[in-house]
């Protein structure tokens, strides 16, 4: 593989990183930790004026054509502000399901509407749809209980995973239809996350029913990236803000980064942020390259949850007291790095997938 980034990955990161870097202050996040919803809307509109959300859709949908480098090179600088914004499940999951599986009129409202994934149900490998779905000609009606879906509220349109008979189905549902009740969830860092409620709600087909597990892999894969994409960002920011406290910070008249206990956990962050990069490099590199990426996606999904654990845990411990203190801006990266590894699942989970792909390879190799 060719680490290598592309020059679209370095100037979509680069872009993202100044829009943030304005608009996304201390006081800033402290201001959005007390807000009604979380969600930066100026930081959202600041991007989406600049192209940042459109710049991977197909040229067909309004986008420039990128693909999955630059939206983990887009996501990682996400990651290093912690911006409260819905870019991996309007951009990547759901506009980027509607271009590149939808109709003629589901690729216009990916280049322009605000959109959402319903997958908290579909964190495992296998795991079936929590809703179902009815269908009767060209309609779709979906009753279910969905949990945690991102942004519900604030969206368009909700893609939501369905049983349809023996049949896997992604379904399009407005979250202002009838049959739909949306009630806040209270999740660790206050993201602004929903259950959803579908009573008989009217919903229309992504593809065809055929397509739909096929779909539903296309999502998983990638929200699992993305997450772990975001991941690597706040890790990596996290570490800088540790390392530069260790350095300031003195006790018995020296760094405290100088004790040797302090170093050591230090040294094993940056070990795990370094295997937790090469872990999201290696999977979209192959995601990118059409090849079978699962297994790559699978250990970048462990790394982040198991590293993510590790490092946000080291650096509140080093920063002692102020670590969680909220008014110090540590714990936003504390909060973000515990919330992206609950969405991601334990490390039990992460090693059953793997051991299932690596068994199903191994049985079609025996064939």
């Amino acid at each position: 593989m060719d680490f290598t980034p592309t020059e679209a990955q370095q100037d979509l990161g680069k872009l993202t990183a100044e829009v943030c870097g304005k608009l996304v202050t201390a006081d800033r996040l402290r201001e959005l930790d007390t807000a009604a919803v979380r969600f930066d809307e100026p930081l959202w509109a600041a991007l989406t004026e600049a192209g940042v959300p459109a710049a991977t859709l197909p040229e067909a949908a309004g986008g420039n054509g990128f693909g999955v480098l630059e939206q983990t090179a887009v996501l990682r600088e996400l990651g290093k502000h912690v911006a409260a914004v819905p870019y991996l499940w309007s951009a990547v999951l759901g506009a980027g399901a509607l271009a590149e599986f939808g109709s003629g009129a589901q690729r216009e409202l990916a280049g322009r509407a605000l959109l959402t994934v319903a997958l908290a149900e579909e964190r495992n490998w296998g795991a079936a749809p929590a809703a179902t779905g009815v269908a009767a000609g060209d309609a779709l009606t979906v009753t279910g209980e969905l949990i945690t879906v991102p942004f519900a509220a604030q969206a368009e349109r909700i893609l939501v995973p369905v049983a349809v008979g023996d049949s896997v189905a992604v379904a399009l549902v407005d979250p202002a239809g009838s049959g739909v009740t949306i009630t806040q969830q209270l999740v660790v860092d206050r993201s602004p996350e929903y259950l959803v409620a579908l009573d008989g709600a009217p919903a229309e087909l992504v593809g065809a029913l055929d397509d739909g597990a096929r779909i539903l892999d296309w999502l998983r894969l990638r929200a699992w990236l993305g997450l772990a994409a975001l991941q690597l960002g706040t890790l990596e920011r996290a570490l800088e803000l540790v390392a530069g406290y260790a350095r300031e910070r003195e006790q018995f008249g020296k760094p405290v980064g100088s004790f040797q206990a302090v170093a050591q956990r230090l040294a094993d962050a940056y070990i795990d942020v370094q295997g937790l990069r090469l872990a999201v490099t290696q999977a979209a590199w192959q995601l990118a390259e059409g090849l079978d990426a699962a297994g790559a996606v699978h250990t970048a999904k462990f790394w982040a949850a198991e590293a993510g654990h590790r490092v946000a845990h080291t650096v509140v411990h080093v920063h002692g007291g102020v670590g969680i203190d909220r008014d110090h801006i540590v714990q936003s990266y504390f909060i973000a790095a515990k919330h992206n590894e609950f969405a991601l699942g334990g490390a039990t989970d992460h090693l059953r997938a793997i051991g299932a792909l690596f068994a199903e390879r191994a049985d079609i190799a025996a064939i």
